[in-house]
């Protein structure tokens, strides 16, 4: 779990939050393996506290899951459950193209433009990380020029639920998007066509829920893990 490092004094709550969400999407948490509060406080270097209220709410994001007197463990990804947070992040994304893109000013577009050739270097060098976190900072500008707090928060609340499982999908072609699609994506922002911008963006996320749909509907049948 080389992802659960020490963490600051301040924020506690937050921080732990933040390691523990990463190290399960990251997978460094496997899915269903058992979470002790006493263990991850000590890896985090916390106290117990902060460690329960961050594995409370993660609970409430659908990462973790617990019985009473029995266990607290990382869920298992359920086609119904991935489809569903896919579903709903491609509709914030698509409401963040049709009010950001008439807002998008050229620096936008210079930064969806970089961000996207740091997307085709990373997935021509099979960095997953590097080619995710591009993936991410290219969709966030259309977010944050839409202004739309409640979006924001939507996405960034159930994004993680999809991503672990896309992480797993890396080396399929394109599932992680393409460097083509959003190419396109960059140049209807460019053009100020809204429209066209929710319909790639639109493409984009529904390719994705279907091969992690597919995906996890062979892991639940065959009981072999989604690649």
């Amino acid at each position: 779990m080389d992802a659960l490092r020490p963490v600051g004094r301040t924020l506690l709550r937050d921080r732990a939050y933040e390691a523990l969400r990463e190290a399960i999407v990251r997978g460094d948490l496997a899915p269903g393996a058992p979470l002790k509060d006493a263990d991850l406080a000590d890896r985090l270097g916390l106290s117990r506290a902060p460690v329960r209220e961050a594995l409370a709410r993660l609970g409430q994001e659908g990462l973790v899951e617990s019985k009473p007197q029995s266990y607290t463990r990382v869920t298992r990804p359920v086609s119904r459950v991935v489809r569903d947070a896919a579903s709903v992040v491609r509709v914030m994304h698509e409401l963040a193209a049709r009010t950001g893109v008439p807002l998008l000013g050229p620096e936008g577009i210079r930064a969806m433009r970089e961000a996207n050739e740091r997307f085709a270097a990373a997935v021509r060098a099979s960095d997953v990380e590097a080619a995710l976190t591009a993936d991410d900072e290219l969709h966030q500008v259309l977010v944050i020029a839409s202004g739309n707090h409640a979006a924001a928060a939507t996405i960034a609340r159930y994004t993680p639920l999809i991503r672990r499982v896309e992480r797993r999908l890396f080396g399929d072609a394109g599932s992680c998007g393409s460097a083509e699609l959003h190419a396109r994506l960059i140049d209807a922002c460019e053009e100020g066509d809204a429209a066209e911008a929710v319909r790639v963006t639109t493409e984009i996320w529904a390719a994705l829920e279907q091969l992690a749909d597919d995906a996890i509907e062979v892991a639940e049948v065959t009981g072999i893990p989604a690649p």
